[in-house]
């Protein structure tokens, strides 16, 4: 089934939509194209051409909320990345290969010290790193960051499969 990428008035990316609500909101007059792109949809009298990519013709307010913290979001966060040492499943180590359950949650600032489960204060770890760092601070064991950690937010579009050429444009891919 075709869909179709829905931006606000700012061109910012909203949600994937069926191309029958793209073609209610072209009939209302709610929208416009935001590329040359089109599926045409086959009536009995008449074809239309829905763009691959519309765009509001007024701007909506989408608030942003904070996704609650949780040890499997943390690890999709960081795309099962080790934060420390960059290994990634499938990566060889000591002979092994990495999978998804060879990595675990770290705490930034050691629990025992006081440290919280939030998004900054974790992140991703593979074992062999969540151990050499043990109950110390990252500067404590002369470790670095890759990258510093921070709250996703949870109401991100997720699109799979094929991506049509024309949405790359406005998806941060």
């Amino acid at each position: 089934m075709a869909s179709v990428l829905l931006l606000n008035a700012s061109y910012e990316p909203l949600d994937v939509i069926t191309w029958k609500h793209a073609l209610s909101l072209m009939l209302r007059e709610c929208v416009v194209a935001a590329c040359d792109d089109a599926i045409e949809i086959q009536s009995v009298s008449r074809v239309f051409p829905i763009p691959t990519v519309l765009r509001l013709r007024r701007y909506v307010n989408v608030p942003r909320r904070n996704a609650h913290w949780h040890r499997v979001g943390v690890l999709k966060r960081d795309r099962y990345t080790c934060a420390y040492c960059g290994r990634r499943p499938g990566d060889r180590q000591n002979g092994h290969i990495l999978s998804k359950q060879d990595f675990t949650v770290d705490h930034i600032w050691p629990v025992s010290r006081g440290g919280k489960n939030t998004w900054g204060n974790t992140i991703c770890a593979c074992a062999r790193c969540n151990q050499r760092k043990a109950d110390r601070t990252p500067h404590e064991a002369n470790m670095k960051l890759r990258w510093e950690p921070k709250t996703p937010r949870s109401n991100y579009l997720v699109a799979s499969g094929e991506i049509p050429a024309a949405w790359k444009a406005y998806l941060e891919i």
